[in-house]
């Protein structure tokens, strides 16, 4: 299956250089490009990408206002949008990942790595390395405080699920999730698909910043 590309970049020299590298991978397909935010949530609604690669400051509108347009859509067929960021986990990103972002990468890293970021995202998964994840938690616990009781959105997961999603949130893959739980892998997916469903969350992405937000995680 081709994973279908919207690349969205004010510098025409870097949108040439991503669509070339998108477009020579067999799996992936560059279907547009934008130059600014405006652009990118017209071309997301007319081309319907799989996978937006988004830069986040831009003139007209900038990556989050457009993230967050994109990203309001219903259903599972509403692109997922992968930041691309010159400055490492700044506040433009976490403002990105809030507005509905999947991941992010930045542009100063080789741009084969751009590859394997849109894979990761096209296919739900969270593109935050535990590194990253940890400074999530830093940056979140620093403003949320402990709730005094179960948090309303999070009513309907039953307590297996509750401690599911606080291991995502600190960043275990299925593969993880199984060893700790002492569970299958089939199991730790079928867990994790139900909370995303409960909590009508687009990823594992947001199942992360749902957690840190919701206070269900405030520390490592």
């Amino acid at each position: 299956m081709t994973i279908r590309v919207l690349v969205v970049d004010d510098a025409a020299l870097l949108r040439t250089a991503f669509s070339s590298l998108i477009d020579a991978e067999d799996d992936l397909e560059v279907v547009g490009e934008a130059a600014d935010g405006r652009q990118a949530v017209e071309l997301a609604a007319s081309l319907a990408p799989d996978v937006v690669v988004m830069d986040v400051r831009m003139p007209v509108m900038d990556g989050i206002a457009a993230t967050r347009q994109i990203t309001a859509g219903p259903g599972a067929d509403t692109p997922r949008v992968l930041i691309l960021t010159t400055f490492d986990l700044d506040d433009y990103v976490f403002e990105a990942l809030r507005a509905g972002a999947s991941g992010f990468a930045l542009k100063s890293r080789p741009l084969d790595e751009l590859l394997g970021a849109i894979r990761t995202v096209a296919v739900g998964e969270a593109l935050l390395a535990p590194s990253v994840t940890r400074r999530l938690i830093a940056h979140f616990t620093g403003r949320a405080q402990v709730p005094s009781r179960i948090p309303p959105v999070l009513a309907d997961l039953t307590d297996r699920e509750r401690e599911v999603l606080s291991l995502v949130a600190r960043g275990l893959s299925n593969a993880e999730l199984a060893e700790t739980l002492h569970v299958s892998l089939p199991t730790a997916k079928t867990h994790v698909s139900r909370i995303l469903t409960k909590l009508g969350a687009r990823d594992r992405t947001q199942l992360v910043i749902l957690a840190y937000q919701s206070g269900l995680v405030t520390a490592v």
